[in-house]
């Protein structure tokens, strides 16, 4: 599956998208297992209630399911102006 990271969660990890093979289940899941893989991912996803998350493009919650999704994105919550 395609992972994005977007704004600060890109600046962190050092990569705007990566292909991950993963057997999670769920978002909360995936989020586990990147950080457990080194410790920019630690420090991206640190406080995922400052994240926003998208599964093959539509807004979902972390306990989203993974089943059959080709993309996840993350993101920090959007301010308009």
């Amino acid at each position: 599956m395609d992972v994005l990271y977007f704004a600060w969660v890109r600046e962190r990890i050092g990569v705007p998208r990566e292909t991950v093979q993963t057997d999670a289940e769920t978002v909360l899941d995936l989020v586990e297992e990147l950080r457990r893989r080194e410790d920019r991912y630690e420090a991206a996803f640190a406080d995922i209630t400052a994240l926003r998350v998208a599964v093959d493009q539509e807004l979902t919650e972390f306990t989203a399911p993974l089943k059959d999704a080709r993309e996840v994105a993350f993101f920090p919550p959007m301010t308009g102006g």
